[in-house]
């Protein structure tokens, strides 16, 4: 089995927007305004999370104000794990616990 790809900060960035807001319409614009990430690194994020199956996109269904259609972007249930998951590496010292001084 291949080892399980990593995620780098900018993407554990995304994927903390999307976690911290779950009923949330998150669609390029909205993430790029929360994460200060351009277009340029945005898209590529979004295309790997993707195909590691870890957000889910659907195209909004109708669009009443005549603008271009959104496509919004959601954790997956794996997705959610994997955050949690590195979110928990990144906060736990090293030997498991913390202590007070």
């Amino acid at each position: 089995m291949p080892p399980t790809p990593q995620l780098n900060t900018n993407a554990l960035q995304v994927m903390a927007v999307m976690y911290h807001d779950p009923n949330g319409q998150h669609y390029a614009l909205s993430l790029s305004q929360a994460t200060h990430l351009r277009n340029g690194t945005l898209f590529p994020i979004l295309d790997k999370l993707e195909d590691m199956r870890l957000i889910e996109a659907e195209w909004e269904e109708k669009n009443p104000h005549g603008r271009r259609a959104r496509r919004f972007y959601r954790l997956t249930a794996e997705g959610i794990q994997r955050f949690e998951d590195a979110r928990a590496k990144l906060f736990t010292p090293p030997g498991g616990h913390l202590t007070h001084g």
